[in-house]
């Protein structure tokens, strides 16, 4: 694999570097509190249901394999983590869509040297807001027959056992996906077209996934990650060559 393939690090570092500038940290407020209520409401959830829900994917074990029990239920913790989490995260970028649309906006505005401080706007993002959950409606017809088939293979003893790693790949390519389209809508890039895109920068793409999705794994630092993650992939889109509608710079 190419190191240029293990470039997300980089990337997600440079995003957060940008978001918490001057120019940009007006545009990181809206999003951070959206996600802020919403984890609080969701970690209280799985903390009062977590037990249940691993007791509901643990297999019925016959009593001569209950010395089993203790080896694979960590594993079983994990899957449950994992769909929680993953889970979790899609609502929260769902709810806070628009503003990360927004955001992405701005962060291309400052990527391409357009303006270093582009002004706020209310009626903007009004405007984006019927775009904007569309295409989290396209995200979630990709996502929801997949993570079904992640679910039910959860469900199935002896396979089950390969569900955790499952997840966890399907969750880091999501990420890459999730957050990676909001620099192509913007762009007016179609769904299909964005994920041909994606895949021919499939490793530089699941990099980026990959540590966006270890960051996110995070209690309360996820809540700064999440904008960061936007300005991480727009830095992506314009360094990768991604489509733009921006106007260009002229020189004096």
């Amino acid at each position: 694999m190419p190191v240029a393939a293990l470039s997300g690090p980089q990337y997600l570092r440079e995003g957060l570097k940008l978001i918490l500038s001057p120019g940009l940290r007006l545009f990181v407020i809206l999003p951070l509190t959206v996600n802020l209520l919403l984890f609080c409401g969701l970690i209280y959830l799985a903390v009062r249901q977590f037990g249940g829900w691993v007791d509901a994917f643990m297999p019925n074990l016959p009593e001569w394999l209950m010395f089993l029990e203790y080896i694979i239920w960590p594993l079983f913790v994990v899957l449950v983590v994992l769909i929680v989490f993953f889970t979790f995260t899609m609502l929260a970028n769902i709810v806070a869509a628009p503003f990360n649309g927004f955001l992405a906006e701005k962060v291309e505005t400052v990527a391409r040297g357009v303006d270093s401080a582009p002004p706020f706007s209310w009626s903007e993002l009004l405007a984006m807001l019927p775009r904007t959950i569309g295409r989290e409606a396209r995200k979630l017809a990709y996502f929801a027959p997949r993570a079904l088939v992640l679910l039910i293979l959860s469900f199935i003893p002896v396979v089950n056992l390969v569900a955790a790693p499952l997840w966890l790949l399907f969750g880091v390519w999501m990420m890459a996906v999730q957050y990676i389209d909001y620099p192509a809508d913007n762009n007016k890039l179609s769904w299909d077209e964005m994920m041909v895109w994606l895949r021919q920068r499939r490793w530089k793409s699941l990099s980026l996934g990959a540590v966006t999705y270890a960051a996110l794994l995070i209690p309360f630092v996820n809540l700064l990650i999440m904008p960061a993650a936007v300005a991480a992939a727009t830095l992506f889109w314009v360094r990768e060559g991604g489509k733009s509608t921006m106007p260009t710079v002229i020189d004096p």
